[in-house]
């Protein structure tokens, strides 16, 4: 039996943009899970984490300079295998398809961080900014700024971005 695939009938840019909804809405439903696990302390400060390891080079290259806690680890895996599960719904796998799940991820996190601050009463958009570690109504645990955001929002938006704008292009046909 074969499934229909009613997002192949869409052309690109008007599946392109219902997937960056559908993230944005995931990404809003997350941002508010993780403030109510969360709460006024951000970055896992206040919860009871297994493990938590603050510095590491492997941290620097890979997570933005930010402490490693056990919840963040097993979120950041959930969130992965989340996203790849329709690969096991539709046993259906391809690069481009991968390439779309990778920059979907990339700018979910953002997206949910951003909004993170935005609905957190704790925090706001104006506790976007530069701290110590562990000051309260600040992003501490956001070590590398640009442009007054923090650089993983530049570098996972134009990443995810280019990532998702591949997926979609039509591959090119070779002749002969």
């Amino acid at each position: 039996m074969t499934v229909p695939n009613a997002a192949a009938s869409l052309p690109a840019p008007a599946h392109a943009a219902l997937l960056v909804a559908a993230v944005t809405v995931v990404a809003l439903l997350f941002a508010n899970v993780e403030i109510q696990i969360e709460g006024a302390a951000g970055w896992a400060a206040g919860l009871p984490v297994t493990f938590r390891i603050d510095h590491h080079w492997a941290l620097d290259w890979f997570w933005g300079g930010r402490p490693m806690t056990g919840y963040h680890a097993w979120v950041f895996s959930f969130m992965a295998l989340a996203f790849h599960l329709p690969f096991a719904l539709f046993g259906r796998w391809s690069p481009r398809l991968e390439a779309r799940v990778l920059g979907s991820v990339m700018l979910f996190w953002i997206i949910e961080d951003a909004l993170w601050f935005v609905c957190n009463p704790a925090f706001g958009w104006s506790a976007l900014r530069p701290g110590a570690p562990g000051e309260p109504g600040c992003a501490w645990w956001h070590i590398h700024w640009f442009l007054g955001v923090p650089a993983d929002y530049w570098t996972f938006t134009v990443v995810g971005g280019l990532i998702l704008w591949w997926s979609f292009r039509a591959p090119k046909v070779r002749v002969g």
